[in-house]
């Protein structure tokens, strides 16, 4: 019996030891097959990255049926292409023998915010000779990105006014060597915000979209609104900026800025000829008025008040103002406590006014799509920018030139003249233009007109009508030619005849939103008629 016992505990003790040998030798083991990336700790950002695989057949034993697939970061870019991963198939690695070494090389511009880890992660899997299993060994390698070299931040006040309109404007600029291109800046607006105006003008309201950003490029998004919201509280604006890739977003920069709530000391607002919401024109005499309430608990003695005009619309040298002083140097007008009462004391719940008178140039030219005038207060510690819209003018140049029949015109005697009408339109965009004239009754139309699709004429009203369509700002053209025929009567003898007359010009303005309308002087013949 005790001869049994030692005999199967020598069993026992060669089965182990064959067991250990056996597993030493096992091409399973996590030891059998090495594999890792190579690659750099930290990264700019859209720096392109070259991350290095390498694996090492560390057993005895061959592998079949190698694959390799390599996923890159998110949000890493190959060229313009957002690239996910890579394989590389048996066809390529081939078998792996014992001792085997190999590498593989993959790159990318990595993109993301300031401080983003970027992980890269490789799998080997392989089948080890003899054996239906297949196995897999797998290493990964994460990279942070350093500072983005863009600027992004808001111009914000700390505190705003309660339900009082405030401007604030948000500021990007790219310092990179990459161009970067299909940019989209987003603004979240906390609760209780109320969006009065934003610039570039956009529908959506909250997203501005950027088509191309080089070096050295940046721009601003401007906004106007006003807050309601409980005295001493907290609101918080949020922004990001980032780019469309194969319809993902890629978050560059993000940004978060609170201000509080104050109460307001003073109100101030103003009016144009009698009117809150005037539109100008090109032309208009502006008669202001600016009023200033204390809201406040407190009085306010020996106050300033300051208009800035800021426009090229502005006829400076047409300034007129009782009790202030203009000065021509910035376009300023001042108000002191000196010459004006309200200004020396202004108690709780009093209301002061001062007043100037300016012109507005008939015609100038601006490179904005949307044309305002605009005045700047600064009263105590009150600024408040106060924005005029000004409708565009459209201009009709009308020229008649002699075609054939009498020149000079003689009375009872045909002559045809080529009537040419060009419209331009200097400042906003401008929809349904259209010029209407009346032909007197010794006038009619020849029946040739260029173009003529969108040209009409009514016999009974002899009514035409020049169905010009819409004129984008800063426009010159369209133009249209048409002929007539004139037969001039004996009472017209050492006159100019009259051609065209009742000649009106009218239109929508885009930008305002009102209707624009122009009456124009007859058109006459060049010359005088004969007998």
């Amino acid at each position: 019996m005790r001869k049994i016992i030692l005999i199967l505990i020598l069993l026992i003790g060669i089965l182990g030891a064959l067991g250990f040998w056996f597993w030493n030798r096992n091409p399973y083991s996590k030891d059998i097959v090495k594999i890792e990336i190579l690659g750099p700790a930290e990264a700019d950002f859209s720096e392109e990255v070259e991350y290095t695989v390498k694996y090492k057949n560390n057993g005895n034993v061959r592998l079949e049926q190698a694959s390799l697939i390599f996923e890159f970061p998110d949000n890493t870019l190959s060229g313009e292409t957002l690239v996910k991963r890579k394989e590389v198939g048996p066809e390529e690695i081939g078998d792996i023998y014992p001792g085997d070494e190999k590498t593989y090389a993959f790159k990318g511009r990595l993109f993301g915010k300031e401080g983003d880890l970027k992980t890269a992660n490789v799998w080997l899997s392989y089948q080890p000779k003899n054996l239906r299993a297949k196995y897999k060994s797998a290493s990964s390698l994460t990279t942070k990105i350093k500072a983005v070299p863009l600027t992004f931040d808001f111009d914000l006040p700390s505190k705003v006014e309660a339900n009082k309109d405030f401007d604030f404007s948000l500021n990007y600029f790219s310092m990179m060597d990459y161009p970067l291109s299909q940019i989209t800046v987003k603004i979240e607006y906390p609760g209780g915000f109320e969006l009065l105006d934003n610039k570039p003008h956009n529908f959506e309201k909250n997203e501005w979209d950027i088509a191309l950003l080089n070096k050295a490029e940046g721009g601003r998004i401007e906004v106007k609104g006003r807050i309601s919201a409980e005295l001493g509280e907290h609101k918080i604006f949020k922004a990001q900026l980032g780019m469309w890739k194969e319809g993902e977003f890629i978050l560059l920069k993000e940004i978060n800025r609170g201000v509080e709530i104050v109460q307001p000391y003073l109100a101030v607002y103003q009016q144009i000829n009698g009117q809150a919401d005037y539109v100008a024109s090109p032309g208009d005499l502006l008669h202001y008025e600016i009023f200033f309430r204390n809201v406040g608990e407190e009085p306010f003695t020996d106050l300033f008040l300051v208009s800035r005009l800021d426009g090229a619309g502005y006829d400076f040298s047409s300034v007129r103002t009782s009790d202030g002083q203009f000065q021509q140097g910035d376009n300023t007008i001042l108000w002191d406590w000196h010459n004006v009462s309200r200004l020396k004391f202004l108690d709780q719940g009093e209301e002061g006014k001062v007043e100037f008178w300016v012109k507005l140039k008939n015609a100038w030219e601006t490179q904005e799509k949307e044309t305002v005038i605009k005045s700047t207060v600064l009263i105590s510690k009150v600024k408040q920018e106060l924005l005029t819209k000004v409708n565009s003018k459209l201009v009709l140049e009308q020229v008649a030139s002699y075609e054939a029949g009498a020149n000079p015109p003689k009375a009872g005697v045909n002559t045809i003249y080529n009537i040419f009408w060009e419209i331009k339109n200097p400042l906003n965009k401008m929809k349904n233009v259209k010029v209407k004239a009346v032909l007197p009754p010794n006038v009619k139309l020849t029946g040739s007109s260029h173009p003529g699709d969108n040209f009409a004429f009514d016999s009974q009203s002899r009514e035409i009508v020049w169905l010009a369509g819409d004129l984008e700002g800063g426009s010159m053209g369209p133009t249209i030619s048409f002929k007539i025929e004139i037969v001039p009567i004996m009472n017209q003898r050492g006159e100019k005849a009259v051609l065209a007359e009742q000649i009106r010009l009218m239109g929508e303005d885009d930008w305002t939103q009102r209707n624009v309308e122009q009456n124009l002087p007859s058109l006459v013949t060049p010359e005088n008629i004969s007998g």
